[in-house]
């Protein structure tokens, strides 16, 4: 019996040890995120002692069933059975832990179920890393997988030797396991272990690092299905009444004209990543992006735009859906429900316009062709429209100069048409790995957005001298913010720049309002005459209905809402403020939760 003791103890020992190694690693990969000191490793390890325990408990559930057939069994053949366990084990625990540690770096939060969706188009994942990257990453998870399963597999007894007391010995393993229950539950208390459990601190990065990756990610697959069940914070009495006016009814009424024409021809320029991180004229760093500020002053700069999300496809539905985004999901990744969704190109496409979208890379990463399609797309444009030598110095596609180059191209092929177009041109390369032609800054990532923001820059320069430019509006908006010496904790990151330019604009003005990304297409509707019923999430920010000006943002373990007594960002995981500018607001935080709560209930019946 002491035998089983010992190799039930020394597994669970033995995964604890992995945890540990993992928080020490992920933390000293991801150092540029935090300036720690040893005292917060020494907190780190200590908040998430019970996590880990919980997942060490879960991964002894099998050795313990063994173990207690191998009381009755005689000379149970253990090695065998418990060998291939351990080496899954230690391949799952080497991909989780290890996939937690370098994604950090590029999504800021922790691992879990989103990964899976990114995952069916793999291309995202390969062309945003070197190769010799890639490589050094198998290379070390094999090495890690490999040591794991041998630290596990050498405490492995061939046989147990026969116990003399089996009854006894069945009553000692199941105090055992119930021992295991408890760890596994989180204690005796009330409340069961949770992603929040081990948040401690003020700095999200310190509460990540002390999240279990494996917990995390289990906790997020086991809430991806029944949308409807999600985020009941309240009563459905008591959201409908906080919901109630926040999205006020579609109004044709305008208390503002910014178009000389109703009708004008339409290019949508959907930039990467362009955060107001990188626009001087809201704040940002000053050179990152000068035909940015050279034309702020020339069109309809509208300043206190807020991304509704953090990703690309999430962005992409927010803007040209008008649709509110989710931190548990993508629609982009759902046809079944985004085929359903309304779209700036099918309601333009019901008045005769003609729409095509440009994207230079892959169109069908991530669900965005079948997206497309569904939201009123007619023509797509993609990386198969350009040659091998115009795409070759870039793993995305074609870069934004090739593909500026194009829209141009095509643009000017177009005039003498008499019949409305709308075109979108997205960019690609503001994006990982920032390899662009182009030398004006030192820093790689900001070299790349200065690229993306001359590329746009004087694709709108040389349209400006085209007869076309009368009848033509153009909106820059971006995706996403960036997370350059930013975090989702920062309501900077989801302030974004929309600049209107154009002959079709009445005057260059500033417009201050507070809006979301996702406000563009009622916005912009309303401007041409054309009817926005059908956008739920979408507001005219330019009707007299428009009485209630607020922002609501989402990420994967939290939600951002302002309004004009500040902005509070909660952390749906462990539910608490982590951002409450100036001060806190228990109003705030009761509406962002009533939009969270009624965007799921309403996802489930779309």
């Amino acid at each position: 019996m002491l035998h089983i003791f010992r190799l039930l103890l020394r597994s669970f020992l033995l995964t604890m040890a992995v945890f540990v190694v993992g928080k020490l690693a992920f933390m000293l990969y991801n150092h540029a995120e935090y300036d720690y000191c040893t005292r917060d490793v020494y907190e780190v390890l200590l908040h998430g002692l019970t996590m880990d325990a919980c997942v060490s408990g879960y991964l002894l559930v099998v050795p313990w069933l063994v173990c207690l057939v191998a009381v009755w069994r005689e000379r149970l053949p253990l090695r065998p059975i418990l060998v291939g366990y351990y080496v899954v084990v230690a391949l799952l625990l080497a991909a989780i832990i290890g996939g937690d540690i370098v994604l950090y770096e590029y999504w800021k939060f922790k691992l879990n179920a989103a990964i899976f969706s990114y995952l069916e188009s793999i291309e995202g994942v390969t062309n945003s890393v070197s190769v010799p990257y890639m490589v050094g990453c198998t290379l070390a998870f094999l090495l890690c997988a490999a040591a794991i399963a041998w630290a596990a597999i050498r405490g492995i007894p061939k046989t147990i030797d026969r116990v003399r007391h089996p009854r006894w010995a069945t009553l000692l393993m199941v105090l055992i396991g119930g021992a295991t229950f408890i760890v596994i539950r989180g204690g005796v208390h009330t409340s069961t272990m949770n992603v929040g459990v081990p948040y401690y601190s003020q700095h999200l990065f310190l509460n990540h690092s002390a999240v279990n990756p494996a917990f995390s990610l289990l906790s997020s697959l086991k809430r991806s299905e029944d949308f409807s069940r999600q985020f009941r914070y309240q009563s459905e009495a008591e959201c409908a009444q906080t919901f109630a006016g926040l999205y006020p009814e579609p109004s044709d009424a305008l208390t503002d004209t910014l178009l000389v024409r109703q009708r004008p021809n339409v290019l949508v320029i959907f930039m990467e990543g362009f955060g107001g991180k990188f626009v001087a004229e809201m704040g940002g760093l000053a050179d990152v992006a000068p035909y940015m500020s050279l034309n702020i002053p020339k069109g309809i700069f509208w300043s206190n735009v807020y991304a509704n999300s953090f990703r690309t496809d999430r962005g992409t539905v927010s803007t040209f859906s008008g649709y509110v985004s989710y931190p548990t999901t993508s629609l982009m990744k759902l046809p079944q429900h985004n085929q359903h969704l309304p779209g700036l190109a099918k309601s333009l496409r019901s008045v005769g316009y003609d729409t095509s979208f440009l994207y230079a890379g892959d169109i069908k990463v991530m669900g965005l062709n079948g997206y497309l399609v569904n939201s009123g797309f007619s023509t797509l444009w993609s990386d198969d429209d350009f040659t091998v030598a115009e795409r070759n110095d870039s793993k995305w596609g074609a870069n934004d100069r090739v593909a500026a180059e194009r829209v141009l191209q095509l643009i000017r092929e177009r005039q003498g048409e008499r019949k409305p177009w709308m075109m979108t041109f997205q960019t690609l390369s503001s994006h990982e790995p920032f390899e662009v032609p182009y030398d004006r800054l030192e820093d790689k990532k900001l070299n790349a957005f200065a690229f993306t923001d001359e590329c746009v820059g004087q694709l709108v320069d040389s349209l400006r001298h085209l007869p076309l430019w009368r009848n033509l509006l153009v909106v820059l908006v971006p995706d996403h913010g960036f997370l350059y010496d930013l975090t989702y904790e920062s309501p900077e990151y989801f302030h974004i720049p929309m600049l209107w330019l154009g002959g079709a604009i009445r005057e260059p003005r500033t417009m201050p309002v507070l809006m979301n990304q996702s406000d563009l297409a009622a916005t912009l509707l309303a401007q041409m005459g054309i009817p926005h019923d059908d956008y739920p999430w979408s507001r005219n920010v330019l009707s007299p209905t428009y009485t209630y000006p607020f922002a609501y943002s989402t990420f994967p373990s939290g939600i951002l809402f302002r309004d004009s007594t500040g902005v509070s960002v909660y952390d749906i995981t462990s539910n608490t403020p982590i951002t409450e500018h100036p001060q806190p607001s228990p109003e705030r935080i009761r509406r962002a939760k009533a939009i969270l709560q009624t965007s799921y209930a309403r996802l489930q019946g779309l």
